[in-house]
């Protein structure tokens, strides 16, 4: 057999949803253990009601694709998550903390308007998604620059060397691609995902989350969804539904230590919203990440890129009367989604022997069972 390619070796690849190619290196795909979302072990947050996939797929036109890259006990352990927004639309980003990245904003501040797909990576993978990105716009309109409007994807990131070798660069503008090739709607692919792949959060394995909320006002319902790449918190910090269940489990720490500081939000909605609204909805993401227990350190990068698939063109903005209720959807979303990315994670070993655990559900049950959320 010849040698391998550079993707061969690459142990797992991810695209959409979740289908696997998995390269002929003569040895069988690893067993992930069973995981589940939130709602599926029975523990329901806020008072809103979800979308149909509880996902932000549940917004009209928006799109979510995935390239996992994973050399099992190597030093590849990241990805590309891709999300694929009607454009152009009014949009807005906010910044909590900012020891991070979101390339690409200067634009959308500017003018109010995103022009392009959200993309989420590792730190030092941005440049190479950025260039991914525009290849791919370039393909779908060879016109893209004559246009009145700058056209420009967004790249975020969070830090992924403790599993991941970010010196070696190992994510190329051929993933950035693929991930947005991989784009679609319905259910979406969580935990060690994507962008998401060599990620934690509070001491255990996390990566992406999604979940979303309808909001009702006056007589029209809305809806908005929330995808977050969680990397951030201390073990203790760890809220579920307001219960400490960081401080109830104080074993499988990560091996050999190491730090999680930030955050990612997209935030997306169907309500016609102006860009000031907009920003005003992105601020409600740190409340959401609160309810987790986070306090967004001095080293964290936690932003926020909000957006509306609402038509530019409609001059009929949502009535702030009615804001309040999109922002309680964006603080539940928010939480959830968080929780999401660790009840879907799992334990995952990465460059030099490292390995985040995933949070154990069982434990997790019975904790939550403890204090009267389960019945």
């Amino acid at each position: 057999m010849s040698a391998p390619s550079d993707m061969e070796r690459r142990t797992f690849l991810g695209l959409g949803l979740g289908a696997v190619a998995w390269p002929a290196l003569g040895r069988a795909a690893p067993v992930r253990p069973q995981r589940a979302r939130l709602r599926e072990l029975g523990i329901v947050i806020g008072e809103l009601a979800t979308g149909s996939h509880n996902a932000i797929t549940d917004v009209a036109g928006v799109e979510v694709g995935h390239l996992t890259l994973i050399e099992d006990g190597g030093p590849v352990c990241t990805g590309v998550t891709a999300i694929v927004p009607r454009t152009p639309a009014f949009a807005a980003d906010f910044t909590l903390n900012g020891n991070g990245e979101l390339m690409g904003v200067g634009s959308m501040r500017r003018t109010g308007l995103l022009a392009g797909p959200v993309l989420f990576t590792n730190t030092s993978s941005v440049g190479a998604v950025y260039d991914g990105a525009v290849e791919w716009m370039l393909a779908r309109d060879p016109d893209l620059f004559k246009s009145d409007l700058q056209p420009a994807p967004i790249v975020g990131e969070t830090w992924a060397a403790f599993l991941h070798d970010e010196v070696g660069r190992h994510v190329q503008p051929a993933d950035a691609l693929a991930a947005l090739d991989a784009a679609g709607g319905g259910p979406v692919a969580e935990g060690c995902v994507g962008g998401g792949t060599g990620m934690r959060a509070y001491g255990f394995k996390a990566g992406i989350g999604t979940a979303s909320r309808q909001i009702p006002c006056d007589d029209q319902l809305y809806t908005v969804g929330v995808l977050v790449q969680a990397n951030f918190g201390r073990r203790p910090q760890l809220r579920v539904d307001g219960v400490p269940v960081g401080r109830q489990i104080t074993d499988l720490m990560p091996v050999r230590g190491g730090k999680s500081k930030s955050m990612l939000a997209a935030v997306a909605t169907d309500a016609p919203l102006l860009p000031i609204q907009l920003q005003r909805v992105g601020k409600r993401v740190a409340l959401g990440m609160a309810r987790t227990g986070a306090i967004s350190t001095h080293g964290s990068g936690d932003l926020a890129l909000a957006f509306s698939t609402a038509s530019p063109q409609a001059v009929d903005a949502l009535a702030d009367r009615w804001i309040s209720g999109v922002f309680q959807g964006v603080v539940e979303a928010t939480e959830e989604a968080i929780l999401n990315a660790l009840t879907t994670a799992y334990t995952t070993t990465g460059r030099d022997g490292n390995t985040i655990h995933a949070l154990p559900l069982d434990h997790l049950l019975e904790i939550m069972r403890a204090y009267g959320r389960l019945k």
